[in-house]
């Protein structure tokens, strides 16, 4: 019964769910105009900090972020059902298209019904920047905090730690002067260690079974395995689905390749999934909706599809599973320990910083979004991009529109024209 008053809740997950395009950055973007804006379940502010707290962890940072916010309303049991119902619709179907990708010719998927959904993005990004400008960006030295963020972020921005290394340095410049913000006694509260404990078993158990099925050559070590691969990566990746992505492309598909040249007898009970089938889902997933992170229900299912139809759904079980539980058991372990350190001046004092380098990363992904978007060009596909951004931010700003309707009315401008 306790559920039901949070069922409203879990719906706008799920549309949150079939909608959220852009990857992470447009996520946030989403969680502000939907849980922020329309529903208050977080404040802006609070919102800001969970994606903070959240880059500074390995795992799927949108994934942790909109947990986080299942957090706050309903504590663990609300956090978990978020987080399936957030992460089941992109798993579903990429596990889906591992069973259909061989029945279709590749060459001709076509993706012009995806078309403006950069434009859409930093439409969000956009509305994302100017909300959290406002609420972050008060003083001189978060001016100067955001404005370095900027030129860091969009110089390095496909290098996994710049995210972390801004937050943490923005949190430090903050922290510099003690005079704003003096420090009080303060107890510390006990923290509970099971998730953590849960998470480092899991993670150890996982590495000493599938070593051991490699080593001995296990017959059906494939399961053992997938579990071992994807727990680890979603363990340990920070920088989100773009470092995931090249890892399993090095996992499964160029790591098989080269022990098959060395030991072609070891090779033949490896998880291996064709590079052309990897790419194309490397693709296909950026323009999902949902957590890139999804990808490893495709990787799972392909790489078990030679052991039938059940062992092949398993798969996609397992990669599912695998990829996001670690990014679980980390956030709902760490959440608690934050807030705690919170009621230090030090972290709040650090919380300005870490809010303004937050600022200044949504402005760099927003520009970084752009250059690669036909803007300038004097075509009407130029025209009809720049159309779809100032149009997105201004019902973003000036209406009560969905953000699913807005997500929609894009498609299908892009299956139109």
């Amino acid at each position: 019964m306790m559920m039901l008053r949070h069922v409203p809740f879990l719906k706008n997950v799920f549309l949150y769910s079939l909608t959220a395009v852009g990857g992470p950055q447009a996520h946030l973007a989403m969680m502000m105009k939907i849980f922020a804006g329309k529903r208050h379940d977080v404040t802006k502010e609070e919102l800001l900090e969970y994606n903070a707290f959240c880059n500074l962890l390995p795992g799927a940072s949108s994934t942790q972020t909109v947990t986080l916010i299942g957090y706050k309303r309903g504590g663990v049991p609300l956090a978990v059902m978020t987080l399936l119902i957030w992460i089941a619709p992109a798993c579903i179907l990429m596990g889906a298209f591992s069973f259909l990708l061989h029945y279709i010719d590749q060459k001709s998927l076509h993706t012009d019904i995806f078309k403006f959904i950069p434009s859409l993005a930093v439409g969000f990004l956009v509305y994302a920047s100017v909300m959290a400008f406002g609420v972050s960006i008060r003083n001189t030295i978060t001016w100067i905090i955001m404005l370095a963020c900027i030129i860091a972020t969009y110089v390095f921005f496909k290098t996994p730690w710049i995210f972390p290394l801004l937050i943490v340095l923005g949190g430090f410049a903050t922290n510099l002067s003690h005079k704003r913000i003096p420090q009080h006694e303060t107890k510390p509260r006990k923290i509970k260690w099971w998730n953590i404990w849960l998470f480092a078993i899991i993670f150890i158990a996982a590495g000493i079974l599938s070593e051991a099925a490699r080593k001995n050559d296990w017959p059906n070590r494939k399961p053992i395995n997938l579990f071992e691969n994807t727990y680890r990566m979603g363990s340990l990746v920070f920088g989100g689905g773009q470092v995931l992505m090249p890892m399993m492309y090095e996992q499964f598909s160029v790591r098989p390749e080269i022990v098959r040249k060395k030991r072609p007898e070891v090779a033949k009970n490896m998880l291996e999934i064709d590079k052309d089938d990897m790419t194309t889902a490397m693709g296909i997933v950026r323009a999902m909706p949902g957590p890139v992170f999804s990808i490893a229900s495709f990787a799972g299912g392909n790489s078990l599809r030679g052991m039938g139809t059940e062992m092949q759904i398993v798969g996609c079980i397992i990669g599912s599973i695998a990829i996001f539980l670690p990014s679980a058991l980390l956030v709902l372990f760490f959440f608690p320990i934050w807030n705690n350190l919170k009621k230090y001046a030090a972290v709040y004092r650090s919380l300005e910083g870490i809010n303004a380098a937050v600022v200044g990363i949504m402005i760099a992904s927003t520009l970084y979004i752009m250059k690669d978007i036909s803007l300038i060009d004097g075509t009407s596909s130029s025209l009809i991009n720049i159309a779809v951004i100032v149009i997105t931010f201004l019902l973003l700003q000036f209406t009560k529109i969905a953000s699913p309707i807005i997500v929609a009315a894009s498609l299908a401008l892009g299956y139109f024209l």
